[in-house]
C-alpha cells in the first residue's frame, strides 16, 4: 500500500519500536495530523481475553469529559409519554412500529444510536439482524435500554461513547478530535480506559490490556505503554 508524502514524513518522527507515554503519544498523533479537515482521533486496544466465551465479553459505555466532537443523531423507539418526553428531550427522531417498517422497508439508518425502552424490546428485536451488524442495537449495558429517555439523550449528545470488544479481542472507540489539543484529548483517553479497566471479566486471567495504540484518521499509529493505565 502506497502512502503520501503527509503521511510519509509524519512516520519518520515515531519510533516503532518504542511505547510512549500516554501524554507524549497524544502529543505525536496531534504532530502528524495533517490533514486538511479535523481528523478523528481513535484508540485500538488489544485485551488479554478470548471473545468467544460469554464471560469474557468487554462492553459498556462512558461519558467522555470533552465529548467526541461529533454531532450524534439519535432515534428513540418509543410510544405514548415516553416518545413525547423523548421529543422535548432533543432525540432527532421519535417513533415506534412506523420507524421499524422505516428501516425494515427503506433500509433507513440516518442515525447514529438507537435508544428503545424496554417495553419495546420485543418490536426492535425484530430488525435485530441488521441493527446488531452495524452496532445499532440497544442494549441495557450500554444504557440504551431504558426507561429514562431524557437522561440517556444527554448523556449521548454530551459525549458518550460505547466501547465494545470485537472478535479480535481489540476495542477501537474515538476519544475525540485532533483540535481538541493534549490536554483534552488527554483527559478523554484516561476517562476511557478506566472504565475498560473496570469492566474487566472475573474470568479474565493473565495481562488485561496487551497493547494500545492512538493515531488520527489519516496519520500513523502510535504505540503508548499499556502500564500507564
Amino acid at each position: 500500500m502506497k502512502h503520501g508524502k503527509k503521511y510519509q514524513d509524519s512516520i519518520k518522527l515515531i519510533d516503532h519500536l518504542k511505547q510512549y507515554d500516554p501524554e507524549e503519544a497524544v502529543g505525536l498523533v496531534l504532530q502528524t495530523g495533517k490533514a486538511k479537515f479535523d481528523e478523528t482521533v481513535e484508540i485500538s486496544v488489544r485485551l488479554g481475553v478470548d471473545p468467544r466465551h460469554a464471560d469474557q465479553q468487554v462492553r459498556g459505555a462512558v461519558v467522555l469529559p470533552h465529548g467526541t466532537g461529533r454531532t450524534i443523531r439519535v432515534l428513540v423507539i418509543a410510544k405514548g409519554a415516553k416518545a413525547d418526553e423523548a421529543a422535548k428531550a432533543g432525540a432527532d427522531y421519535v417513533g415506534a412500529e412506523d420507524m421499524i417498517a422505516k428501516i425494515q422497508n427503506e433500509n433507513w439508518f440516518e442515525f447514529d444510536v438507537c435508544v428503545a425502552t424496554p417495553d419495546m424490546m420485543g418490536l426492535v428485536g425484530r430488525i435485530g439482524r441488521v441493527l446488531g451488524p452495524k452496532g445499532l442495537m440497544p442494549n441495557p449495558k450500554s444504557g440504551t435500554v431504558t426507561m429514562d429517555v431524557t437522561k440517556a439523550i444527554s448523556e449521548i449528545k454530551a459525549g458518550k461513547v460505547e466501547y465494545r470488544l470485537d472478535k479480535t479481542a481489540i476495542i477501537h472507540c474515538p476519544i475525540g478530535k485532533v483540535s481538541f489539543g493534549a490536554e483534552k484529548l488527554g483527559e478523554n483517553l484516561q476517562t476511557l480506559m478506566d472504565a475498560i479497566n473496570k469492566a474487566k471479566p472475573a474470568a479474565a486471567k493473565g495481562t488485561y490490556v496487551r497493547s494500545l495504540y492512538l493515531s488520527s484518521t489519516m496519520g500513523p499509529a502510535v504505540r503508548v505503554n499499556p502500564l500507564k493505565f
